[in-house]
């Protein structure tokens, strides 16, 4: 694809998100429902794009199970664009209104963010969560998946976009970059004239890669070197749960468990048996000195360690003298993700929550629910560990900005 394809492709995106911006909400949701339909329809179709790209063998093996769909998967997608048209839609209200000393009628509205663009690795079910959150938001969406997903995006996009066709409405809401190569992808970062904001979703390394090299504005999302605290005072039960359920359920997703922090006061006494239960589901545990000397056989972490976001079942273990010591800890280290405390003590609970720097921060519960369903947003177009715009998990509001409207009757300033 060529430079002016790319542009073809900005100004296309520019007259479809016009047109959004007027659609009323109930055509929307309308054409959302289809969508959903026809997916399920294509169920067997996508399914077989999706086993081309696992054949390829381009991913590594620990992000087999971003790529790879099944039924349910595409079942799981199709329940989001309902849940997207179940929802009240942000640029259907208006925020607030008030009249000036002047007697200026002022009224603040929710409005699109106009054209937003989408760069992301082997990760198919982005392709369908990010067009229903743009689409309800009033925005046009441009897509570069990775090519390790290339002909499962494929896929999807064209069932969205002929359903938008069929609706009587501009296909060109949903856009779908084909060319994988790097020099598009820079040429993207660059499309300032077309891109209201760019939206990075993928591993450390694309993040920090459209970070440093776009011109375009960008909303940082992801990358999450996630810990989960033990406190003295922990239900040790519980604890055990948390923890295996946030570095196991899916151990390649940003909101996975990288690292957990024990208090000294409960290591020696736990810790052999968290990493027991830990070790039977394959879990490697590399551990601090102080780790290493109540667990003979862990691997000694590197400092290096403290820093890496797995995406494996992989977890090191870090004993800590105090709340005051755990919460430097992650703040040092963690990438503004989620963090969580296992605690009974109330006072611990609130410092932890006041003081931990990070997107989510949670208290007796597992970072794994740091995501835009579980947060009741109907699907997330990304989880941004940055503080402007947007934090956390990024749902339809988080996809608009706002405008002011002012009346007046002939008012000049003096």
């Amino acid at each position: 694809m060529a430079n002016n394809d790319l542009e073809r492709m900005g100004r296309a995106a520019k007259a479809a998100a016009y047109d959004l911006a007027q659609l009323p909400t109930s055509q929307k949701n309308a054409a959302l429902l289809q969508m959903a339909t026809d997916l399920l329809a294509a169920t067997p179709q996508i399914i077989a794009a999706n086993e081309q790209d696992l054949a390829g063998g381009l991913v590594q093996a620990k992000f087999v199970d971003r790529l790879r769909l099944t039924d349910a998967r595409v079942a799981d997608m199709a329940a989001g664009l309902r849940n997207v048209a179940s929802l009240a839609d942000p640029t259907a209200v208006i925020d607030k209104g008030w009249e000036t000393e002047a007697g200026l009628k002022i009224e603040q509205r929710r409005v699109p963010l106009g054209v937003v663009g989408m760069i992301y690795e082997a990760r198919p079910n982005v392709t369908v969560d990010a067009a229903a959150l743009t689409f309800k938001s009033g925005n046009a969406v441009i897509l570069r998946g990775g090519k390790e997903a290339i002909n499962s995006n494929v896929a999807l996009a064209n069932v969205l976009r002929s359903r938008l066709q069929k609706s009587g409405l501009n296909p060109d809401a949903v856009q779908l970059i084909t060319d994988p190569s790097h020099e598009l992808a820079a040429q993207f970062m660059h499309l300032n004239d077309y891109l209201d904001v760019l939206i990075p979703r993928g591993g450390a390394g694309l993040i920090q890669a459209v970070v440093r090299n776009a011109s375009v504005p960008v909303i940082e999302t992801g990358a999450g070197n996630c810990h989960i605290y033990v406190d003295a005072s922990a239900d040790l039960k519980m604890a055990t749960n948390i923890v295996v359920n946030a570095k196991v359920q899916r151990p390649s997703v940003c909101n996975a468990a990288e690292k957990l922090l024990i208090h000294r006061d409960v290591a020696v006494q736990y810790l052999p048996t968290l990493i027991a239960a830990l070790r039977e589901h394959g879990v490697e545990v590399r551990g601090d000195a102080a780790t290493q000397a109540i667990v003979s056989d862990v691997k000694l972490a590197t400092d290096a360690d403290w820093d890496t976001e797995y995406n494996d079942l992989i977890m090191a273990v870090h004993v800590v003298d105090s709340v005051d010591a755990a919460i430097a800890h992650i703040n040092q280290h963690n990438t503004k993700h989620s963090e969580t405390i296992v605690t009974n003590d109330y006072a611990n609970s609130e410092r932890f929550l006041q003081r931990i720097d990070a997107a989510c921060v949670y208290v007796n519960a597992s970072t794994r629910f740091t995501d835009g369903v579980e947060f009741g947003f109907g699907a997330e177009i990304g989880i941004s560990t940055q503080k402007l715009h947007a934090r956390g998990p990024m749902g339809l509001s988080q996809l608009t900005t706002i405008k002011y409207e002012i009346r007046g009757n002939g008012q000049i300033r003096s």
